[in-house]
């Protein structure tokens, strides 16, 4: 993609948010499958949006976390490909979680645990910081140039 030109195009930036986000909860159902899943009967949506699912004192509670954690890594993979540029990965980092806390107020009230705010605020650091980290690889790769020799 050429960065020369900034064009403001909103269908895109919707298209994005709606891209992560489905990422997101695709790749945070496959972590809570995996490490939830195996410790309880009966899978549901208080794993994902019920503050109080995310605690410390149950051992299904840390699995409830470490899905959490990872997701935001994986996260940070999607903004590396969907999104591009470094410095947007902070704005859609941001979006996914303030959605995120949108869901959770509307299924199970104001998150009143401190635990949640601090699983979903290093989750929100993880995605932005290692996003913008790979993005900037990226953008500061060499740009090959093939030298092709004319045959005189």
């Amino acid at each position: 993609m050429f960065y020369g030109s900034v064009v403001w195009d909103p269908w895109l930036i919707v298209a994005q948010i709606v891209c992560i986000q489905c990422l997101y909860y695709l790749t945070l159902g496959v972590f809570m499958a995996i490490f939830v899943g195996t410790r309880v009967s009966r899978m549901s949506l208080v794993y994902f949006f019920d503050y109080a699912a995310v605690t410390i004192s149950t051992v299904t509670g840390w699995c409830v976390i470490a899905s959490f954690l990872l997701s935001s890594f994986a996260g940070a993979g999607f903004l590396l490909y969907l999104i591009e540029r470094a410095k947007k990965c902070l704005d859609f980092s941001a979006t996914v979680y303030i959605i995120h806390l949108c869901i959770c107020i509307l299924y199970g009230g104001w998150p009143s645990s401190i635990t949640w705010w601090v699983v979903n605020g290093t989750g929100l650091a993880i995605m932005a910081l290692l996003g913008e980290y790979l993005c900037i690889k990226r953008e500061l790769r060499e740009i090959p140039i093939s030298r092709l020799r004319s045959s005189v």
